[in-house]
């Protein structure tokens, strides 16, 4: 059993590291467009103190091509934010953790959008102690989605979008933080009292909330991106965790492939079987090619395929 499982684990090893200059590429094009999206999420991988399992982060970021990526690093800190970005100069969208507002605030190439959905989710959080006020809030945050689902699925063009959310949206989020100053002036509350906390998270990212009127390919939230990070979660509560950092590391760069093929519609098993076939002999110069959303382009078509596979498999999402 041990030779058995020695042997399939090289040869996986093999193949994943056949797929790093994959993921590569296809990071390298993530950090080239106009708006990204950023979040953090643990995972358990390596070791720590004695008896227990360390602790990493993925750092996935959903580039404006619908490609996303799944950096690993051992910490949580500004640090690999400054390193992983350093190329990229656009507008960043993310949550409130504090590392993306000073990396922002260092960094004159970065314009730093924050997202609709947290604050939603502090005032969801506070509604059991201040249910009046804070459904007031929630309200006043679901007119803004109400009226950004109405350009869902009609793609606009920017200056289209623009006008839409000036003329429905700029409005309603006026009236959202004249309200919200108004209410924390006049209500009597103690300083802890969850609905001040959920204002002040808000009013502190007002600047951020409003980025989006400006740029019409600005989403209102980050929500396309936690919707990529839901493997990594469920995955925390299935295979737990990663025996070593390195594993960790080629988990990124599989699942930073097969999110990328289910975002473009492509059969992640036809994806991977075409092209861990096809890396060895493809030219290092356009490695590009191999990543998902340009592969779709010129093999999706004819992808190569084993006679080791049954053929019903390769048509499997």
């Amino acid at each position: 059993r041990s030779t058995l499982s020695s042997s399939s684990a090289a040869s996986d090893v093999y193949k994943r590291q056949l797929l790093v200059p994959i993921y590569e590429a296809q990071l390298a094009s993530i950090l080239t467009s106009a708006v990204l999206a950023m979040d953090e999420t643990p995972i358990r991988a390596g070791r720590g103190k004695p008896g227990k399992m360390g602790r990493g982060y993925f750092w996935p970021i959903y580039g404006d091509g619908d490609e996303v990526a799944f950096p690993f690093a051992t910490t949580r800190s500004k640090r690999f934010v400054v390193e992983t970005l350093k190329s990229f100069g656009g507008v960043l969208l993310t949550d409130g953790y504090e590392v993306y507002t000073r990396y922002a605030a260092a960094t004159n190439k970065i314009v730093h959008a924050r997202c609709w959905s947290h604050t939603r989710r502090k005032f969801e959080e506070a509604l059991a102690s201040g249910p009046e006020l804070c459904g007031e809030a929630l309200e006043r945050i679901g007119r803004l989605y109400e009226f950004e689902a109405e350009l869902k699925g009609k793609d606009p063009p920017p200056e289209k979008r623009l006008q839409h959310r000036a003329e429905h949206l700029r409005p309603e989020v006026d009236a959202f933080f004249t309200w919200l100053r108004a209410t924390v002036e006049e209500q009597v509350l103690l300083p802890t009292h969850p609905f001040l906390k959920a204002a002040h998270y808000a009013l502190e990212a007002e600047a951020g909330l409003r980025v989006f009127l400006q740029y019409p390919d600005v989403p209102i939230d980050t929500n396309h991106l936690e919707r990529e990070i839901r493997p990594i979660a469920l995955g925390r509560k299935n295979w737990l965790f990663c025996s070593t950092e390195i594993g960790a590391y080629f988990v990124g760069v599989v699942q930073s492939l097969l999110a990328t093929c289910r975002l473009h519609g492509i059969p992640p098993y036809t994806y991977l079987v075409d092209v861990l076939q096809r890396v060895d002999t493809h030219p290092q110069s356009l490695v590009h090619q191999l990543t998902p959303r340009v592969w779709k382009e010129h093999f999706a078509d004819n992808p190569l395929t084993s006679d080791l596979v049954r053929p019903e498999v390769h048509n499997a999402v």
